[in-house]
C-alpha cells in the first residue's frame, strides 16, 4: 500500500466515521470537510468524490485482511480462534458502513468481488474448526457438521450489527453491543466443545483482554488499524457463561 499524506489519512478517518454514523447515501463531502475544518476544495483535491472515498476505505479493509492472513504466525488453537474472531468483529465494527451500504456504493455484494477477503475469512474459520475436530475437542458423538457450524458462527459475527439495528431498533450502537455479538458467537461454539477445550477458549479470550489493557496503558492514544487497536475495550469474557 502506498504511503499517503497525513491530510489524506485524516480525510479517510473522518469519512469512515461519517459514513458509519450517517450512512453512505446521507453522508456529504461538505459535512466531512467541515468536521476537519478544511475547505471542500482541499478535500476533493485528495478524493474527488464520495465514491472515491468509499472505495479507498474498502481497499484499506482488503489490505488489512490480506496482510493479517498472509503474515500471521500460528499459535495455540484457542488463541488463533480468539484472534480471528476479535479481528473480524472489530473490522466489521470500524467499517460497518461497507457491510451495510455496499450495494449502494458498487451495485454488487461485497463478498462476490474477485478480490474479496470475506471468502478467505470464512475459509480460515472453517480451517480453525477443522483443527478443533482434528484435535478431538468436540464433544464425542455430537455429530458436528463443520460446514454448517462454520456458516452459523460466521453469520452471527457478520450480521450482528444488522440484528441490533433492525430487530432491537438501536440507532446508536456501542462496543458493549458488539460484545454481545461475541457472546452469541461463543454461545454457539462452546456447547460443542469438551470441558477442557471450553476452559482453554475462555482463558484465551481473557488473556487477550488483559494484553489489550496493557497495550492501551502503554499507547499514546493514537489509533491503529491493527489487532492491538481492535482490542482496546472492556474485558469480553464477563458475559460468557461457564
Amino acid at each position: 500500500m502506498k504511503t499517503r499524506s497525513r491530510t489524506a489519512q485524516r480525510i479517510l478517518e473522518a469519512s469512515r466515521e461519517h459514513f458509519n454514523a450517517k450512512g453512505y447515501a446521507t453522508a456529504s463531502l461538505t459535512k466531512i470537510a467541515e468536521s476537519l475544518g478544511m475547505s471542500q476544495g482541499n478535500l476533493t483535491y485528495h478524493f474527488p468524490t464520495k465514491h472515491h472515498l468509499a472505495m479507498q476505505l474498502e481497499a484499506d479493509v482488503l489490505h488489512l485482511m490480506r496482510s493479517r492472513r498472509l503474515n500471521r504466525t500460528p499459535g495455540s488453537l484457542a488463541q488463533d480462534y480468539v484472534d480471528h474472531l476479535l479481528f473480524g468483529m472489530e473490522l466489521t465494527w470500524n467499517y460497518r458502513f461497507l457491510m451495510r451500504d455496499h450495494i449502494q456504493i458498487t451495485g454488487e455484494p461485497i463478498g462476490q468481488r474477485p478480490d474479496s477477503e470475506l471468502m478467505a475469512d470464512f475459509v480460515e474459520l472453517t480451517a480453525l474448526l477443522e483443527r478443533i475436530e482434528d484435535q478431538q475437542l468436540f464433544i464425542k458423538d455430537a455429530g458436528q457438521n463443520i460446514t454448517v457450524l462454520a456458516r452459523s458462527l460466521w453469520i452471527v459475527s457478520r450480521y450482528w450489527i444488522d440484528y441490533l439495528r433492525e430487530l432491537e431498533g438501536l440507532k446508536e450502537i456501542g462496543w458493549a453491543d458488539q460484545e454481545r455479538g461475541i457472546e452469541h458467537h461463543f454461545a454457539i461454539l462452546l456447547p460443542c466443545l469438551k470441558t477442557s477445550a471450553r476452559k482453554e477458549f475462555r482463558a484465551a479470550l481473557q488473556q487477550t483482554s488483559v494484553i489489550s489493557k496493557i497495550r492501551e496503558k502503554n499507547d499514546s492514544g493514537k489509533s491503529s488499524n491493527s489487532i492491538s487497536a481492535a482490542l482496546r475495550h472492556e474485558p469480553l469474557v464477563q458475559h460468557i457463561k461457564k
